[in-house]
């Protein structure tokens, strides 16, 4: 289980097809260190099990349904990725439950600054308005978000600077695909 509260923002640095269909990610992140191989990493929201560690580079294997159900399959050498460890049973509770399944991708229809804020206008899918409520939790990209427009094709999020810095939204661009997993809470009621 992780929290939607992102450690680290990691570099891509290969994305290779290892077989048809399935793929090798490796990261370059100072989470390296302190990690071993079977451990789980929250990759831009995606559960992923570390499959190769370096004290700089993380391996992980994306299996067809991984690539076909989330953005990772986009990603470049370079591109930055929010990276989040497992919660300890001992951990202090912040954000909001996140299982790092990734129910969609959606695409980022706007986004603006507004003061210091920003704000990130999101598709959101038919099939998938009655997973989300306003005011509401949702992760993008891994992030812990609150729901603060909504709309029956649309949402809206604000960013305030520390999270804008602190993670790869800032990188995103109208037309991007974002990975979405609607919280657990309102998932359970309305499934």
């Amino acid at each position: 289980m992780f929290t939607g509260i992102v450690e680290a923002v990691g570099e891509v640095a290969r994305l290779d097809e290892s077989t048809p269909g399935t793929y090798l990610l490796e990261i370059r992140t100072p989470l390296a260190s302190q990690m071993k191989i079977g451990d789980s990493l929250a990759s831009n929201g995606v559960c992923l099990t570390v499959v190769a560690q370096s004290s700089s580079m993380l391996g992980f294997d994306l299996l067809a349904e991984t690539a076909n159900r989330s953005n990772l399959i986009d990603l470049k050498v370079g591109d930055l990725i929010n990276l989040e460890r497992s919660m300890a049973a001992a951990g202090r509770f912040d954000g909001h439950i996140v299982q790092g399944h990734v129910d969609i991708t959606a695409k980022l229809l706007a986004v603006e600054a507004v003061g210091q804020d920003h704000r990130m206008e999101i598709e959101l899918p038919k099939d998938f308005s009655r997973y989300i409520v306003f005011k509401g939790s949702i992760a993008v990209n891994g992030v812990s978000l609150t729901v603060a427009e909504l709309r029956s094709d649309r949402f809206v999020n604000w960013i305030i600077p520390h999270t804008w810095s602190q993670t790869n939204l800032h990188r995103l661009q109208p037309g991007d695909r974002a990975n979405l997993e609607f919280d657990l809470v309102a998932n359970t009621l309305n499934g």
